[in-house]
């Protein structure tokens, strides 16, 4: 299954807990930064809302004052250093009976300088504009001409945010339309009721709120920072706690496992997935270990069945060897018993009555060691003496075959003697019953490395390649009924791996067999871990 880029580099970078965390912290920062932009764009939303409304209001404010000083055909104020005439009005000035000057005031010039006091201020300025100035302080600039332009058209207001030095702008542009009250000035001008006689363009500066939004994403950022830390350690306790150290726990049972059995002490507890897991794992182990025992005891019952096979197949030659001497001495006896007064009859009878019997105490005490169930156990010994011992075994099955052994193990090594003999006994009668007409069996022994290793080499039929995969099969044979039990190999692959060694076979049909296996040469006490495993 393919994967993502990102999951493969977390997989191969972090264990359980890393990616736990990197995943969570993914997820919160993600999360926290669309919530923090989310939030940066509503403020703005919200604060450009607040100055267009602000804007609009104040539109009306200057209106109304404009309509106010119209209705009052302006107003006339003292003359001082800072308050001049209007060169533009028909009568910017009139003079009292005490000959005090005032200057009028009409609404363009009213909202000119309530214009200045704003922008003083810092809350915005205000100005009127038109595309026919009388004053050329009025003339528009490109966005008002524009928007003039599109009044005429039926626009009834234009905002704008604009950038400027001092951070941004809104801009806010509202027609100014001649009224009644206005025709006193403007009816000269050409202006009739109605008509548009310019604009009242409006700027209202947002830096200050772009500033305190600022400074509230980063109070936001900080708080954020904090919080993520803070949740990074909590679930990193939470995850070491509920998790990590149990799964840890569970882990080292497992590793314990079989050495020693799991015990509510070794085993994590809790009524979640982890605590069923344990229950089941320990579950798992008690029938793990039932099922070994019965092993086990099948193990044992199958060596001894093929033992007692294998003694049963040996019997038929050994009753030969047996019967051969029997016979003689019989002879001997009766013969003594005819001629009880012939000294020198039974001067050379007796030797031979002594010969004889020695020989048959000498293979039923082959026959019987071989046959003795035993536990296993290591013991320090000469593998070349208990090869050959098998070997005098295996004499009274041959006819027509040549043994050659290669040995070179005459040092004493510690090994399981009876699982030892066990092989050796299978893999030559393995060799010898696949020579029904004879051939040579050639048997190696060393020590290399670190192993003894074993080589049965035969020129028998061989074993063709479908029958490869299953010769070391409980119960598989190609012998004839009551030749093989199917049990030899199955047995002897089960033996050498109880002794931590290792056995291979290559055959080739009409040529031969050759099975090679090694097991560990031990010439030091063996540790008490490896006797009781075997």
């Amino acid at each position: 299954m393919n994967r993502f880029p990102l999951y493969n580099w977390l997989e191969s970078k972090f264990s359980l807990r890393g990616k736990f965390i990197v995943a969570i912290g993914a997820i919160i920062s993600v999360s926290y930064m669309m919530f923090l932009y989310r939030t940066s764009i509503v403020d703005n939303e919200l604060i450009i809302m607040q100055a267009k409304q602000q804007a609009r209001m104040l539109y009306n404010q200057i209106l109304i004052t404009r309509q106010w000083v119209s209705e009052h055909n302006g107003l006339f104020v003292i003359r001082t250093d800072s308050v001049d005439s209007n060169p533009f009005l028909a009568l910017p000035s009139i003079w009292d009976e005490d000959g005090n000057e005032y200057v009028m005031r009409n609404p363009a010039m009213v909202t000119r300088e309530l214009s200045e006091y704003s922008n003083r201020k810092g809350l915005g300025s205000f100005r009127v504009t038109s595309l026919k100035p009388i004053n050329p302080g009025n003339i528009p600039d490109k966005y008002e001409k524009q928007c003039m332009v599109n009044f005429e058209n039926g626009l009834t207001e234009s905002i704008e945010i604009e950038t400027s030095s001092e951070g941004r702008v809104v801009r806010y542009l509202a027609p100014l339309n001649v009224k009644d009250s206005c025709l006193g000035c403007h009816a000269r001008h050409g202006y009739s009721a109605g008509d548009i006689r310019g604009a009242l363009s409006i700027t209202i500066p947002i830096a200050w709120a772009d500033k305190k939004m600022a400074e509230n994403n980063r109070s936001l950022f900080f708080i954020g920072s904090i919080s993520f830390i803070l949740v990074s350690i909590t679930l990193l306790i939470m995850f070491n706690t509920l998790v990590v150290n149990r799964i840890n726990k569970l882990s080292s049972a497992i590793n314990a496992f079989p050495e020693k059995n799991p015990t509510p002490l070794t085993l994590p507890a809790g009524d979640d997935e982890i605590g069923s897991l344990s229950a089941q794992f320990a579950e798992l182990c008690e029938r793990l270990t039932q099922s070994q025992k019965e092993l086990d005891t099948t193990r044992r019952q199958a060596w001894l069945g093929e033992k007692m096979a294998s003694m049963g197949i040996l019997s038929a030659g050994i009753a030969h060897e047996v019967n051969n001497p029997l016979g003689g001495m019989l002879n001997c006896v009766k013969s003594m018993r005819e001629n009880p007064e012939d000294i020198e009859m039974q001067e050379r009878y007796l030797p031979l009555l002594d010969k004889g019997l020695k020989r048959i105490e000498h293979t039923m005490r082959q026959l019987l060691n071989f046959g003795r169930q035993e536990p296993l156990q290591y013991r320090k010994i000469v593998v070349e003496e208990l090869l050959s011992e098998c070997l005098d075994l295996l004499s009274y099955k041959l006819k027509g075959i040549t043994i050659e052994q290669h040995t070179s193990l005459n040092k004493k090594y510690y090994v399981d003697a009876e699982a030892l003999k066990q092989v050796f006994i299978n893999l030559g009668l393995n060799g010898i019953q696949a020579m029904p007409n004879g051939g040579t069996l050639s048997i190696f022994a060393e020590q290399i490395g670190k192993n003894l290793q074993f080589r049965f080499k035969d020129t028998g039929i061989g074993i063709t390649e479908n029958d490869m995969s299953h010769i070391f099969d409980p119960f598989f044979t190609t012998k004839d009924v009551g030749v093989g039990t199917g049990l030899g190999l199955s047995v002897t692959f089960s033996l050498v791996g109880q002794m931590n060694g290792a056995i291979e076979v290559e055959s080739i049909a009409g040529i031969g067999t050759e099975f090679l296996f090694s097991i560990p040469a031990q010439q030091e006490h063996i540790t008490e871990k490896i006797t009781q495993n075997a």
